[in-house]
């Protein structure tokens, strides 16, 4: 059965996936495949794919320089398999595919669920205040729900080393811009001193989303959580890991800094205060020591946005957007720095 192609769709080749599908899960395929790419995305390539009956969504690492232990579609595939079966929403998943002949990376085929994922304030005002309070809620509580699952009963134990998680964390992003390296950063440097200097004890284990943020959750139209998408990042360890970086978001998005959501600004969003007394109430979990969460949560998203930066430099990046990226990494770092040094909430 032969694809078409609507369009140029950079790291798809209709006519392969075809194939493949035809061969891996032949009872999805009704008619020739089309696909568009979904703009937005800054790391992993996400399209749409549709034959004449069915529509889903396809994810791929992007083009060019890859870091070896990111985009890895195995455990994305893997995560939202596992909780298919708890309270967590997430998409149905399909199929996997490991053969890079088939697209050049892996692959997998996932549901399209219905459902909006807010980027700007602007989409939640248009809402009301009410409505925007219940999206904000639902989205603190679905992670209080993620980090209730035990990672053992979801056959999710090995998933990740949550033994020493945090020093890994840190050694592992610093490992990451090392890796991205194009310029001189020397705040890396001090707030990676920082991080390594004022480690507290962990919270229990946990499933991890890795980007817990409003725009990589899809709302229905009665305003709950449809699903959460995006688990590239997904392990497990230490789950305030997860609340730091909902809450630095927040933050750079107050701070009005270029390629960073505002969606706090909606009338009706919790305020960071309410997020973190919601999750707290909801998760149980201590946040005492939360300034050293915030600071490591800036140390990663500069390492994941220096990344995007390093590929854009180099004319491997795919969409619009980039050119702003790079602009984002000091201000992160120096976020970071001044939250470590922060006395505990």
């Amino acid at each position: 059965m032969g694809a078409t192609d609507s369009e140029a769709l950079p790291g798809l080749d209709l006519n392969r996936l075809t194939e493949w599908v035809a061969t891996a899960r032949p009872d999805m395929l009704a008619g020739p495949l089309v696909g568009r790419l979904i703009s937005g995305g800054r790391s992993n390539l996400t399209y749409v794919i549709s034959d004449d009956r069915s529509e889903w969504i396809l994810r791929r690492p992007p083009l060019g320089h890859v870091l070896a232990t990111a985009h890895d579609m195995a455990r994305e595939y893997r995560v939202m398999s596992a909780l298919a079966g708890t309270d967590v929403p997430v998409p149905e998943t399909f199929a996997l595919c490991a053969d890079r002949d088939v697209l050049g990376a892996p692959f997998y085929l996932m549901e399209n669920v219905a459902g909006t994922p807010y980027r700007a304030a602007a989409e939640l005002t248009s809402l009301g205040a009410d409505r925007t309070r219940v999206i904000a809620t639902g989205m603190v509580d679905s992670l209080a729900v993620l980090h209730s699952v035990d990672p053992s009963a979801v056959r999710l134990e090995d998933f990740g080393r949550p033994s020493g998680f945090l020093q890994r964390q840190i050694h592992r992003w610093k490992k990451q811009l090392d890796a991205s390296f194009s310029r001189e950063l020397s705040a890396a440097l001090e707030l990676y001193e920082l991080l390594a200097a004022h480690q507290p004890e962990p919270s229990p284990d946990g499933i991890i989303h890795g980007d817990y943020r409003l725009d990589n959750i899809l709302v229905g139209t009665d305003d709950q959580v449809a699903a959460v998408i995006d688990w590239e990042m997904a392990t497990v360890g230490d789950p305030l890991t997860d609340v730091a970086l909902l809450v630095l978001y927040q933050r750079l998005g107050e701070l009005g800094i270029p390629g960073v959501s505002e969606v706090a600004s909606a009338p009706g969003y919790l305020t960071e205060d309410e997020i973190l007394d919601r999750y707290a109430a909801r998760s149980g979990r201590d946040l005492a020591h939360f300034g050293f969460y915030l600071g490591l949560a800036a140390f990663k998203l500069a390492a994941i946005l220096e990344g995007i930066h390093y590929r854009y430099i180099n004319g491997k990046t795919v969409g619009p957007g980039f050119d702003t990226v790079g602009d984002v990494v000091g201000p992160l770092l120096r976020t970071g720095i001044a939250s470590v040094k922060e006395k505990d909430r």
